[in-house]
């Protein structure tokens, strides 16, 4: 199960960074990937409690968290998401909220539509200006 585990946070850690090699994993990937596999549930585990467990795991300097360091980051969360279990159980629970897990990309901006060449994609509070039309040299 931890090379499933591994994946997904391979999957997320170059989400949105062109460079990432999937082996280290900034903060705000950290924190897509708990909300967006259901680790953060606002009530037992806040975004707080994620950013001070990533500060928490990661090299004094550092900015990136290694696979390695994400596993103790898990299993912190884990027990405080799934309070009463053992470590392996809850450790166990993580891993399979995020199992097959991808980054989301709802939510395309107005700015992205409004930079597609699509004149339907415009959102319905610009629908009612004109098309762009080409500049004339005459």
């Amino acid at each position: 199960m931890a090379s499933e585990a591994e994946r997904t946070f391979q999957r997320f850690a170059v989400f949105g960074e062109s460079s990432g090699s999937g082996t280290e994993m900034n903060n705000k990937n950290f924190s897509k990937l708990c909300k967006d596999c259901g680790i953060m549930d606002s009530k037992t585990v806040t975004s707080t409690d994620v950013d001070i467990v990533f500060s928490k795991v990661k090299a004094k300097n550092a900015r990136t968290i290694t696979f390695q360091q994400f596993q103790e980051a898990m299993k912190e969360l884990g027990q405080k998401r799934f309070k009463g279990k053992s470590l392996d159980e809850a450790l166990e629970n993580i891993y399979k909220l995020m199992e097959g897990k991808d980054p989301a990309t709802t939510g395309v901006t107005v700015s992205d539509r409004l930079h597609s060449p699509d004149s339907a994609s415009l959102s319905p509070c610009c629908s009612h200006l004109p098309s762009p039309q080409p500049f004339s040299t005459a």
